[in-house]
This record gives C-alpha cells, sequence and structure tokens, in this order.
C-alpha cells in the first residue's frame, strides 16, 4: 500500500476532457446502445482488497472486541488494561499460557482487599454493544473457587449493558480455559468498557494469570472466531466477486522475520503468536489464512492469495533474497498451498482437517509478493518472480498466478502464459480522469489486475474525487476483456487509529457508528449493475466531460456514466425494445463534499424512468455518478 506517481496528463484526449470537465458543456450528450454483438467482459471485474491497516482487521472486521488480548507484538505493555479495586496489574513472561502467547497478565491482590477486585479493558477505542448475544472465554491460573463476573459497562456513567457470573475453580498450577454466553443490551455509543472482576477477600494476598481474553458479538453468518456484522454486511451490499489478501505491505513485514507467516495463524487462537504488524500496531493473527477462506466463502468471494515473495518494506539493509537463498520461502509457498488445497491425504491437507476444514478451499489465483516495483524490488523481481512462478506453476498448473507489478523493466522479458500483471494507481482526482483510456490500446495477451485504486491526497473521498474514480472504472469496464479484476484500497478505517487516508468505509465503536463514502456508493453501483457483455455505444460527442460504459446480461442492460463537471449535463439514450429502466444517482454540487464521521451529505437516489420516443431522457447533475438499469 504505497502510492504509485501520478501519471503526467500528456494525451491530448486527457487534456480535452478536463477542459470540457471544468468549464462545462453547451451541449447534451445523445448515446445509442447497440443491441447485438459485443465483447466478453470479465465476470469477476469488481471486488475487494484487504490488508490490516487503520485497524480494518484487530479492531475492525475480525469481531473479537478487545484490544491487547492476547499481549502480543514487539513490546507487550498494558495498552487498554486498567485494574479495579485495589490489585495490580502488570505483564507477565514467568506464567506463558503457551509457547505462541508467552505473556499473560499477572493480578497482584493485596492482603487487606476488599470488595471487587480484576482487570478492565477498553476494547479498540471503545466497545460496540449491538445487543446481541455476546460470548467471551479466557485462560486463568492461580487457586480460585468461586464466581468470576464478566461486565459490559458505559465509561463515565456506569450503565451496565451486560453482566454474567461465571463459577471458576482453578488453579496455581496450569490455566484453566473458562468461557460464557450472556446477553446484552445495545449501546448508544461506542463508550464502554469490558471488566473481569473477583471477591477481594477470596484472593486476598495472591496473583491470579489472566491469558488471551477474548469478547465476540454474533457474527457475520454466525461464524466462530468470525466477522463483525456491521462492516460485514456493508461489504456483502456491495457483491464484490472476489477478495484479495492479505495484504499489501502488510503481507510482506519491515523485514524478512516479521512478515505474515501463514502457518502461524492457523488452527486455535491461543497457538498463533500474533507479530509486529506493518501498519504500527501489534496484529493479532486471530484473522487467519482459513478465515480469509471463510470470508470469501460466506460473501460468495473468489480468493486471491497473496505470497510472500523474498522482499520486505524497508529495503534499507534488508536485500532482497535470491539465488539458492529462495528456495526455503518457494518450498513455505508449497506448503502454504498444499495447506489451502491438498487432499486429507496429504501433510498439510490433512492439518487443515484437523482444524475443522476437510475439503480443500476452492483457490484458483495466487499473487507472488506486492508492488515488487517499488523501494528497490525491482531489479531482483525478475528472478523472484520467475523462482516462484516455475515452482508453483509446476505444482498446480490450474492456478492463475499474477505478478505484482506492471512495470515491464521488473519482468521477465516474456510473460508465462496465463500469468497476470498487477496495476496499482493512487491519483489525483484528475489524474485519474487522465488514465481513462490508459488500457485502450494495451497489449492483450496479459491480462491485468487493478489491484489498489484510488483518490489520494484528502481525508475523506470527496465527491470529485469519487466522480473520478467512476471516470477510471468506465475505462476499465470498457476493457474488461484484458482488465480481469479492480479492487479500491484501502478498504476500511476505524477513525480512532488511521495510517492512511482517505478509505472506503469508516467506523466508529458505535454500534451504529458506519460511514459510506460516496466512493462507497461508487463501488456499490457498479458492481452490484454488472453485465456480462461490454456493448458498442454510438455518441454524437466525444468523452469529456460525460464518460459512459454499457453492458448488458441476457435482457438486461446497464448504462454507467459519469460527469467530471460542475454542470449539469443533459443526457438522451437508445436501447432498442427497452422503455423501463430504474436510474441511480450520486452526486453533490460541492465538488469538495464528502461523507464523513461528523456528517453524511451524500447519498443515492433511485428513480424509475420511461423511455419516449424510444429513448431514455435524464439529466445528469454536476459532479455525479449515475447508472441506468433497463431490463
Amino acid at each position: 500500500m504505497v502510492a504509485t506517481r501520478a501519471l503526467d496528463l500528456t494525451s491530448g484526449l486527457a487534456t480535452l476532457s478536463l477542459l470540457c470537465g471544468l468549464f462545462g458543456s453547451a451541449k447534451g450528450v445523445s448515446l445509442e446502445v447497440s443491441t447485438e454483438g459485443g465483447n466478453s467482459s470479465s465476470p469477476l471485474l469488481y471486488g475487494f482488497m484487504f490488508e490490516d491497516i487503520n485497524h480494518s482487521g484487530d479492531g475492525g472486521i475480525y469481531a473479537q472486541l478487545l484490544r491487547n488480548n492476547g499481549l502480543q507484538g514487539s513490546k507487550p505493555d498494558l495498552t487498554a488494561w486498567g485494574s479495579v479495586g485495589n490489585s495490580k496489574i502488570a505483564v507477565d513472561s514467568d506464567n506463558p499460557l503457551t509457547s505462541a502467547i508467552t505473556h499473560t497478565l499477572r493480578v497482584d491482590v493485596p492482603k487487606e482487599a476488599t470488595g471487587r477486585v480484576g482487570v478492565t479493558n477498553a476494547g479498540y477505542w471503545g466497545i460496540p454493544v449491538d445487543g446481541s448475544n455476546f460470548h467471551t472465554s479466557f485462560w486463568i491460573k492461580g487457586k480460585l473457587d468461586g464466581d468470576i463476573t464478566a461486565r459490559l459497562v458505559g465509561n463515565g456513567t456506569g450503565t451496565e449493558y451486560a453482566s454474567k457470573s461465571i463459577s471458576v475453580s482453578s488453579n496455581g498450577n496450569k490455566f484453566t480455559v473458562v468461557d460464557a454466553s450472556f446477553e446484552t443490551t445495545k449501546a448508544p455509543d461506542g463508550n464502554v468498557y469490558y471488566e473481569l472482576t473477583v471477591d477481594g477477600k477470596s484472593v486476598a494476598g495472591s496473583s491470579l494469570y489472566f491469558g488471551l481474553v477474548q469478547l465476540f458479538p454474533r457474527t457475520y453468518k454466525d461464524r466462530q472466531n468470525g466477522l463483525q456484522p456491521k462492516l460485514a454486511n456493508a461489504l456483502e451490499s456491495v457483491k464484490g466477486s472476489f477478495l484479495r489478501f492479505p495484504g499489501g505491505n502488510n503481507l510482506e513485514g519491515d523485514d524478512g522475520g516479521s512478515r505474515w507467516k501463514w502457518n502461524e495463524t492457523i488452527g486455535p487462537v491461543e497457538d498463533r503468536p500474533g507479530r509486529q504488524g506493518t501498519w504500527t500496531y501489534p496484529n493479532t493473527d486471530g484473522l487467519g489464512l482459513d478465515e480469509y477462506f471463510y470470508w470469501c466463502e460466506d460473501m460468495g468471494l473468489e480468493p486471491v492469495l497473496d505470497v510472500w515473495a523474498g522482499f520486505a518494506l524497508q529495503s534499507g539493509g534488508n536485500t532482497p533474497i535470491t539465488g539458492d537463498a529462495l528456495k526455503p520461502y518457494v518450498d513455505d509457498v508449497l506448503n502454504e498451498l498444499e495447506y489451502v488445497l491438498g487432499d486429507k491425504s496429504t501433510k498439510y491437507g490433512a492439518l487443515r482437517a484437523s482444524y475443522g476444514r476437510d475439503d480443500p478451499w476452492p483457490l484458483k489465483m495466487v499473487e507472488i509478493g506486492n508492488e515488487d516495483n517499488l523501494g528497490g524490488g525491482c531489479q531482483s523481481y525478475s528472478e523472484r518472480f520467475t523462482a516462484f512462478y516455475d515452482a508453483v506453476h509446476k505444482a498446480y498448473p490450474d492456478l492463475t498466478l499474477i505478478a505484482s507489478t506492471s512495470e515491464k523493466s521488473c519482468l521477465p522479458s516474456s510473460m508465462p502464459k496465463g500469468a497476470w500483471m498487477d496495476y496499482h494507481d493512487y491519483n489525483s482526482p484528475d489524474g485519474l480522469v487522465g488514465q481513462f483510456n490508459y488500457f485502450d490500446n494495451s497489449d492483450r495477451s496479459v491480462p491485468y489486475f487493478i489491484g489498489e485504486y484510488a483518490q489520494n491526497g484528502v481525508d475523506w473521498p470527496i465527491m470529485q474525487g469519487s466522480v473520478a474514480e467512476a471516470v477510471f472504472m468506465i475505462g476499465l469496464e470498457r476493457n474488461s476483456d484484458v482488465v480481469k479484476m479492480a479492487a479500491y484500497a484501502p478498504l476500511l478505517q476505524l477513525t480512532n487509529s488511521t495510517q492512511w487516508k482517505p478509505n472506503l468505509i469508516g467506523y466508529t465503536q458505535s454500534p451504529t457508528g458506519l460511514v459510506e463514502t460516496s466512493s462507497y456508493f461508487v463501488q456499490e453501483m457498479f458492481s452490484v449493475n454488472r453485465g456480462d457483455t461490454i456493448k458498442k455505444v454510438t455518441s454524437d460527442l466525444s468523452f469529456g466531460p460525460v464518460y459512459w460504459v454499457a453492458s448488458s446480461a441476457k435482457d438486461a442492460y446497464f448504462v454507467k456514466l459519469a460527469n467530471y463537471g460542475s454542470k449539469t449535463q443533459d443526457i438522451s439514450i437508445a436501447i432498442s425494445g427497452k422503455n423501463q429502466g430504474k436510474l441511480t444517482v450520486v452526486a453533490d454540487d460541492d465538488a469538495k463534499a464528502a461523507n464523513t464521521d461528523t456528517e453524511t451529505p451524500i447519498a443515492p437516489t433511485d428513480s424509475t424512468v420511461s423511455a419516449k420516443d424510444g429513448k431514455f431522457t435524464f439529466t445528469l447533475p454536476a459532479w455525479s455518478v449515475a447508472v441506468l438499469a433497463a431490463s
């Protein structure tokens, strides 16, 4: 997730388009959509790219709600934890929970203790209590025969949103696992903390150790160790076709030792050590390899698995791994693919089955590395890509393998047949519009995956930028014979901890704290309204400030339009035999208008339109994106 350069607008078409957009057009646009022939469009065109950035995984779509719950990362501390009563808490390394979770939370209770003692956790800047049935679990070591009370409490108000008394019998020789479910009352905001307490007299003068304390609401599709419904439902509404994971930069790590390691993200969560993530905070890896595949299964997405290719982010002092030294990492990817694709008779397929998944995962696409054109990775990438490609293709010839860049200087002189290239573009609005026709004359022999793109330079997507993204996407869709997939990035943003701006969806820890941005609405409109054949469109004007593409699926026709300008535009569309349609529009006269965590002025509108004299006619507002769906 590193911004690529903004490309110069050197083409006459791009310059003309921008000038028309800025000064408006005195004439409307008439379009005639052919109902004959057309070019096949990729069925996977719109989807998602995900990495744990902006607390989009831990603290976001991964539903476990307690922060620092496993005391993981390079420097375990007491972040988010507090004490109750006159007890004292500390990070303890002498009583590890497992070989993976090597630090636990020690609670020291003084001899004169009375009343309730224990710990609190503030969550990820709060806890969204949505009124569903919650589940908590933890491991405890130390002598206790009595009750532990788990509560969810309003911070500052003392309002109790849940309370559960749990009978516990533990000792000082080993950890005992405890779990319980309880009902909650929906909180009005996310200003809530979690509390675990015991009667101070019953443990006076002793220490208790807590390991890997967890708290889950009801998850998306009721999946164990699953996703937060608030965010998952917003993504489900987009009806995307694929999910690329686990990165992004968070795949690479700051060095080879801190890269995302697939085998440390599988199995019971107490056996996952987590790691210091690329984006400033520890990753629990509770959202691990299998959880990503369940996400795909539950949302109907094609998985695109990114694998580490011998290059870490901080290239200074981290020379790319090449030659014979690369072989262990190639073997590691083959082991990962056996875990994903092998049957139960294989070593790693049997391991997957032991964790509850008998059938192989339906993986068809693998990307080799991430943005290897950047940070000093280009010179060695041809060798590294070839080493991984040859080994993986030999073992799994049916997999589509994707290079992590499209820069020819970084790739083999002749790309293997069937391989794809990944193209990223973070750009200004004008820059994205200038890329509208980028793929018009591309070599069709090597398909493209647009793995990351978005407007840049703003805190939240602005309307002008979202229209520019739509123009770029119209260009992709017009070329969706060679552009196979495209994903906006980054996907999610916890507003309390953001490392990259802008993002598609923002959220807070309020149960209803969700920001669907103008760019989100564009993604949803374009993905939901998809044809399988791109149709020829005859127009009386050239592109700019209005841009368009038409497609069909059986008897349905879809015309997507973007008005990249400050003036309204009259539109006329003829589709033979079509007389009724739905028009969806998202717009704002203010080019800098944005949906944020404090205001949401932008929302799509739907209307029914009828053709007169064989034509649909309507007006596109300034700075607008529209889809006409006719059937």
